[in-house]
C-alpha cells in the first residue's frame, strides 16, 4: 500500500508548473536597435528593438519624451502600437518577466515594468506605476497592458503587480478585456 501512494506522490510531481520571476537589464541606450526613426524635420520618434527575456523582445516606440512598449514577439507587419501615458515618461532600468516553469521549458507569460510619468507642477517627483503586460508568444501573436499599479508610496506595489499578472495575463483578451488599475488615480496619466 506505501508503495501505491509513494508512487501516486511522485506522479502527481511529473508535470509539475510553477511560476517564478527572473530579471533583466533594459537600458534603451545600449540594449536595443533602430527599427526605424524620424527624418531631418519629421518630429521626434523612433522605434527599438530591445533585449529582452530569451529570445522574447521588447519593442520600445518613442516620441515627444513619451515611450511604450510591447513585450514579446510581435504581430507579422508593423511596430505594434500600445497606448502609454499621456505626460512625459520613461521606462525603468529592471523588468520583472513572470515566467511558467515546467519540466520541458519554461514561457514567460507577463512582464511587470516600472515607469516613471511626470507628475504635475514644477519640480514635482515623478510618479511610479508597475505597468503589467501580456508577453506575446509565437502562438498568440497578442500582447498588452493588463494592468497599472501605483508604485509611489505603495510599499505592497510590486506584489499586487505579481497578483494582477498571475491571474489575468495569460487569459486576457487584448481586444476586449479593460485593464486593471490599483489606483483610479492612474487612469489620469493613460492615453486611451
Amino acid at each position: 500500500m506505501r508503495t501505491v501512494a509513494a508512487l501516486l506522490l511522485s506522479m502527481v510531481g511529473v508535470g509539475h508548473a510553477e511560476i517564478v520571476s527572473e530579471y533583466t537589464d533594459f537600458d534603451a541606450d545600449s540594449d536595443c536597435s533602430v527599427h526605424r526613426a524620424a527624418e531631418e524635420g519629421d518630429g521626434d520618434w523612433a522605434d527599438l528593438a530591445c533585449a529582452g527575456y530569451r529570445g522574447y523582445p521588447v519593442l520600445l516606440s518613442y516620441t515627444d519624451l513619451r515611450e511604450t512598449i510591447f513585450y514579446g514577439l510581435p504581430p507579422e507587419g508593423e511596430m505594434p502600437r500600445q497606448p502609454g501615458f499621456h505626460p512625459f515618461n520613461h521606462a525603468g532600468p529592471r523588468i520583472e518577466w513572470r515566467i511558467d516553469r515546467q519540466e520541458r521549458g519554461e514561457t514567460p507569460f507577463a512582464a511587470i515594468h516600472r515607469w516613471f510619468v511626470a507628475a504635475d507642477g514644477e519640480g514635482a517627483a515623478d510618479v511610479e506605476i508597475l505597468v503589467v503586460s501580456k508577453v506575446s508568444g509565437l502562438e498568440d501573436r497578442e500582447g498588452c497592458f493588463v494592468g497599472y499599479v501605483m508604485a509611489s508610496g505603495n510599499p505592497n506595489a510590486n506584489a499586487a503587480a505579481r497578483e494582477i499578472a498571475d491571474e489575468k495575463a495569460r487569459g486576457f483578451a487584448c481586444s476586449t478585456d479593460a485593464p486593471e488599475f490599483s489606483d483610479p488615480s492612474i487612469r489620469d496619466f493613460v492615453s486611451q
